[in-house]
């Protein structure tokens, strides 16, 4: 399969938290949000190396009071980001070592994240390439219109709620950030610049539990799923 590298976004602002400081940097549990999700890459032998991508003005934070502190060792550098997410992910894949074949994207607030996912997503790209996370939408979707006038039923058996890990040949997601700057795309993940490529993109079920925490409700769930793990 050739070394794989995990290129974490964590240079969010997380305005919607309405903590004053970066969501990842806030404490789930005993330790910051950042730190569960860099554990279990770090855990995960199919990992060569971790890039965390982080505000200018949080980087020696990160690093001094996370990366070092906790021991996190495949962590390669921890390099600042850009305005948006996508171009944090560029110029973090512009830092990952030369040698490194895939590319694993998760984003730094999705702490929940479990080892055999990570795993499982990994062993799928190398049959199917790119490889992304997804699960089954549960609520019905309506398209509306500017008056907020229902134009449609979606089908939902169609529709799937994207998460990360996202997996990529590393030549190829390159090309698709290189080809998403020259041409003025912005996509919302990272699967958008390759499928614009016109390349194929699968997806592997996901967990309703890997949530992405924007909210302090989704604290208070990420904290009583993390107590109801430990328990069992």
């Amino acid at each position: 399969m050739g070394k794989v590298a995990a290129l974490i976004p964590a240079a969010g602002q997380g305005k919607r938290m309405d903590s004053g400081v970066n969501k990842l940097l806030l404490p789930l549990e005993t330790k910051p949000v950042l730190a569960h999700t860099l554990a279990v890459f770090q855990a995960c032998s199919l990992i060569d190396e971790i890039i965390v991508v982080a505000a200018p003005e949080e980087k020696d934070i990160i690093r001094e009071k996370i990366v070092k502190s906790l021991g996190f060792t495949k962590v390669r550098q921890v390099v600042a980001g850009g305005r948006e997410r996508q171009d944090s992910v560029r110029l973090g894949l512009d830092s990952i070592s030369p040698d490194m074949k895939w590319v694993v994207v998760h984003d730094g607030a999705r702490p929940l994240l479990l080892l055999p996912q990570l795993e499982e997503i990994i062993r799928q790209a190398l049959e199917h390439g790119s490889v992304i996370t997804a699960v089954p939408v549960k609520d019905t979707i309506k398209r509306v219109d500017s008056q907020n006038r229902v134009m449609s039923t979606v089908p939902r058996h169609e529709l799937w709620a994207v998460q990360t890990p996202q997996v990529f040949p590393r030549s190829l997601l390159a090309r698709a950030h290189a080809e998403a700057r020259s041409a003025g795309w912005v996509g919302t993940d990272d699967a958008a610049l390759v499928e614009k490529l016109g390349e194929p993109v699968h997806v592997v079920m996901g967990s309703y539990e890997n949530l992405k925490l924007t909210t302090p409700e989704d604290m208070v769930v990420a904290g009583a799923i993390l107590s109801r793990r430990r328990e069992s």
